[in-house]
């Protein structure tokens, strides 16, 4: 057990994986992500839904002079859009403790000035203005199991905001060329698909995700707006490859963020996907 052990130190050693211990944080290429305090760790889908919200962005040319952050959780995602987008981004999270690791996260990042962390929930954030850009990554699985772990189960199911009330909220505080991007089980495709319908929310790119090519779709990515424009195209993309490796689609939308784009399957970097 030690040799493999060992093995597995050396293995990782060229990769630069700047993790002390398992899950306590991620070194990406400009900033760090602590999580130790947060119910939801890092995982591949939202590093991979990060990497595509700004791929859709500077592809369409879009420029945003604000964004919204619904559940920012470690703020990952809203690191993400200033790193390439250099915006006004306030975020919003529920949790206390996700909250305080959030702004800790924020501050030591380069757009400490630019991030903004709001502990509140959605129903009690009442903004003062409209945004170009809302985006969340929200708690999953409404009719779903539940962990037994209470800030989990709030942070990854929807027991303290439903889909209904996120689309609401969206359409009510997008300006009116406003545009916004979430992140969904699979399984619930069709169902916010008629939510935006019947909110007038216009889908302009649509990215179905699967762990690997010979699994079934788990995750999707839409982005939409508050114009009635066509849908421009649906995606498919596998997170690896039949040997367990990063397919290169993947490793081309993280490349700007990831330390280490190739490592394969049972390294330390963001892997979980529950």
């Amino acid at each position: 057990m030690l040799k493999k052990h060992v093995e597995l130190i050396e293995h990782l050693e060229p990769l630069k994986l700047y993790c002390k211990m398992p899950n306590s944080f991620f070194q990406f290429k400009q900033f760090t992500v602590h999580q130790d305090q947060c119910a939801m760790k890092v995982c591949t889908d939202a590093c991979l839904f990060g990497g595509w919200m700004n791929e859709v962005i500077a592809r369409n040319r879009l420029s945003f002079s604000n964004a919204l952050d619904i559940g920012t959780g470690t703020g990952l995602l809203s690191l993400m859009l200033a790193q390439e987008n250099g915006i006004d981004i306030d975020a919003i999270e529920i949790n206390e403790n996700a909250a305080n690791q959030a702004i800790q996260n924020v501050a030591a990042s380069p757009w400490k000035n630019k991030v903004h962390i709001y502990n509140q929930s959605l129903q009690e954030f009442a903004p003062q203005k409209k945004y170009d850009f809302i985006f969340s990554n929200p708690p999953f699985f409404e009719n779903d199991l539940t962990s037994s772990d209470k800030n989990k189960n709030a942070a990854k199911h929807d027991s303290t905001l439903i889909l209904d009330v996120l689309i609401d909220f969206i359409k009510n505080n997008l300006a009116e060329t406003g545009y916004a991007a979430v992140l969904l089980p699979f399984h619930r495709t069709t169902y916010i698909e008629t939510l935006l319908e019947r909110q007038s929310l216009f889908i302009i790119e649509k990215m179905q995700v699967r762990q690997s090519v010979s699994h079934s779709f788990f995750r999707t990515m839409i982005f939409f707006s508050n114009r009635k424009v066509k849908l421009s195209s649906v995606k498919e993309m596998s997170i690896h490859d039949e040997s367990r490796n990063y397919t290169e689609a993947f490793g081309k939308l993280l490349s700007r963020y990831y330390l280490a784009p190739s490592i394969p399957q049972g390294g330390s970097y963001p892997t979980n996907t529950e």
